[in-house]
């Protein structure tokens, strides 16, 4: 297990898992087309997405012990130290070409939420949403990553995810997500392949932040592979391998597991951003 105490920097991290869920299925029209755009923009597929939001019921109920998350438990302080350690590599290439980084919050919820996309439900994993500049997460999402998609998991491939996630605020900040979908609109037959390209380019982000804490000695030998087999384990042909038996690339929204792979490992590698222009 990584050594998470040698990174003193926290993050905004609000605990919402205590509170009864939000009734996504009574969004309004105006929700469902934010929350659409936020799902093309973060990869998702329009017909998945569709699919998700006609399954999830007016209102979600959950038996939660309240006293469970009363103060601040250890994943609260886990996802603050990933999300505080990302902020500041953030920080520092903001800066370096003197642009000012606007940091996150981030929102652990159990079940579903209210968010300025129209609501956040688990049933789309943990997400970014560019309107309040807010990454939602329910960690019981890295359960189903084990367990039906064959992750080996760990912290550190938590830690990925959550890095993934703060990689697509700083998109949005860079101006990166709105260049995208100018150009979806304009050529909307490269939707899908855009996407492509918003979601590799995010796990180079993460393979950057990684890079950025390699002489902290936070992680322990070998505990790269963790971050690297959840890259694997949702990449597009192995999801859809695994859903449906079939891998249909003209659909795919996030690249392949190979393709995902080897964008993590340039960023950890090359530790710059200009290493990550997947738009190339």
């Amino acid at each position: 297990m990584a050594d998470w105490n040698k990174i003193l920097r926290r993050g905004n991290v609000e605990d919402r898992r205590s509170m009864a869920p939000a009734a996504i299925g009574g969004i309004s029209l105006t929700g469902v087309a934010l929350l659409f755009l936020f799902n093309v923009l973060s990869g998702g597929s329009p017909t998945d997405f569709l699919s998700e939001l006609q399954n999830i019921p007016v209102e979600q109920q959950e038996n939660v012990d309240v006293k469970v998350f009363e103060g601040e438990d250890s994943y609260e302080v886990f996802a603050s130290t990933v999300l505080g350690s990302n902020n500041e590599m953030w920080s520092k290439v903001f800066s370096n070409t003197d642009r000012t980084y606007t940091e996150p919050k981030l929102v652990l919820f159990r079940s579903s939420t209210e968010s300025s996309c129209g609501g956040a439900a688990s049933e789309f994993g943990p997400h970014y949403c560019p309107l309040d500049k807010t990454i939602y997460l329910d960690e019981t999402f890295f359960e189903e990553l084990t367990e039906r998609f064959g992750a080996k998991g760990g912290d550190v491939a938590q830690a990925y995810i959550i890095s993934h996630e703060v990689a697509h605020h700083a998109q949005n900040e860079l101006g990166i997500m709105s260049g995208v979908q100018g150009e979806m609109e304009v050529n909307p037959d490269e939707k899908n392949n855009l996407s492509v390209k918003m979601e590799l380019q995010a796990d180079c982000f993460a393979g950057l932040w990684v890079n950025s804490i390699k002489d902290q000695d936070v992680l322990e030998s070998g505990e790269i592979h963790e971050a690297m087999d959840a890259a694997s384990a949702i990449g597009d042909d192995r999801i859809q391998e695994n859903v449906t038996g079939r891998v249909n690339p003209e659909t795919w929204t996030h690249g392949s597991s190979a393709q995902r792979t080897s964008w993590f490992d340039k960023g950890y590698v090359s530790g710059t951003l200009s290493a990550c222009d997947t738009f190339k």
